[in-house]
Order: C-alpha cells, then sequence, then structure tokens
C-alpha cells in the first residue's frame, strides 16, 4: 500500500478524485500531466483496491473506492502537513 501511495504522480491523481469523480482528461488537465500517466496510475489504483468507476454514455469517471480509502488518503496528508510544520 505505502509503495502505491509512495509515487507524488499518484497521489495527485487521488487528491483529483478524492472529493467527487473525474474523467482522465479532466485530472490531465487539472494537474498538467498526459492522458496516458493518469490512465497508467489510475490502472494501478483500481488494481489495488484504492478506486472504481462508472461509465457514462462514452466517458468514464473515477472516483475512490469508498469512504475508507478517502480517510486514509486525507489523514496521511493531515499527517505530512503537520510532520512538515
Amino acid at each position: 500500500m505505502f509503495k502505491i501511495l509512495g509515487d507524488p504522480s499518484r497521489m495527485k491523481v487521488l487528491f483529483q478524485i478524492g472529493p467527487s469523480e473525474a474523467c482522465v482528461s479532466e485530472v490531465a488537465d487539472k494537474r498538467n500531466m498526459s492522458e496516458s500517466a493518469v490512465s497508467h496510475h489510475i490502472h494501478i489504483l483500481r488494481m489495488n483496491g484504492f478506486g472504481r468507476w462508472r461509465r457514462s454514455g462514452k466517458a468514464i469517471y473515477y472516483v475512490l473506492k469508498d469512504d475508507h480509502v478517502r480517510s486514509i488518503i486525507f489523514q496521511g496528508y493531515e499527517h505530512i502537513k503537520e510532520f512538515a510544520g
């Protein structure tokens, strides 16, 4: 789990899909990443139980799997902010 969360780009993706669902192009635009890189990170997150998806027409939207995952991500972020000073 920590290896997956240890990648800064993957964390950018997690923070983007944490509060609300988003499609790959939205994440790529907001995080200044390529769509290919975002897709790769989302694939890894989904395969490791961090995310889920839903289809709406041709678009696929991604979001964190549940409140438990959301809590882990945001509590970790708060801890880092406290540690950093």
